[in-house]
């Protein structure tokens, strides 16, 4: 989530797909972890754990590929003309390959716990709905200050986006999932079979990171 590069190599492909699946198997593995545990990792754990998972790899693989590690991430900042549609579709279907390979070894090391932690509302679908958006349109806000500021440095984006999801996830995962990321949602809906409500995993997070590139014009900040 680093400053974009201009040309799409399989490297930085490849790196989207490394880091997509980190984040899933880290992030969605704490929560199956913390439910065969009976509660032990707890919801402030499993948010260190997507915040940390984060912070690391934007650090690693930041300098590569940008770690966008989510499509609608990449779309959005695709809409901003910071890479190309083209660039856009290689790196979406190697986020979402990341994902499933993460989704599919959890599945083989856990079982098909809670439907392998796919993304999935507490409450009433508009409700996660809702939070999905304003959750992505947060996110959103924090990336685009972080590459738009040159003088920002990768230690300081990736503690900024990954603290910034960490936060999310404690504050909203158990009411919506928190996801903020289509990949990190299908891939367990896809590999597990529940695909309840996922319609809002996509148009939440999407609708709510593009949002954010007009709101962030408005204030001023180009």
């Amino acid at each position: 989530m680093s400053h974009t590069p201009c040309h799409c190599t399989r490297q930085q492909c490849t790196a989207e797909a490394v880091g997509t699946f980190m984040l899933v198997l880290v992030g969605t593995g704490a929560i199956m972890l913390n439910t065969l545990m009976h509660g032990a990792i707890t919801t402030a754990g499993i948010g260190l754990a997507f915040g940390g998972i984060v912070t690391l790899m934007v650090l690693a693989l930041g300098p590569i590929s940008g770690a966008h590690i989510n499509p609608a991430v990449t779309l959005t900042l695709a809409f901003q003309k910071k890479l190309s549609f083209r660039q856009a579709g290689c790196y979406i279907l190697y986020q979402i390959t990341g994902a499933l390979l993460a989704s599919v070894t959890l599945l083989l090391l856990f079982g098909n716990v809670s439907s392998l932690v796919a993304s999935l509302p507490a409450g009433p679908a508009w409700q996660s709905l809702v939070l999905e958006f304003f959750l992505s349109l947060i996110l959103m806000l924090v990336i685009i200050y972080c590459i738009s500021n040159k003088n920002i440095s990768l230690w300081t984006t990736a503690i900024l986006i990954g603290t910034t999801v960490g936060l999310e996830a404690t504050f909203a995962g158990p009411l919506c999932g928190a996801s903020m990321n289509p990949a990190r949602s299908f891939a367990p809906a896809l590999v597990s079979g529940n695909l309840t409500h996922h319609w809002l995993y996509w148009v939440g997070p999407i609708g709510g990171m593009l949002t954010a590139i007009p709101l962030w014009r408005w204030l001023g900040k180009r």
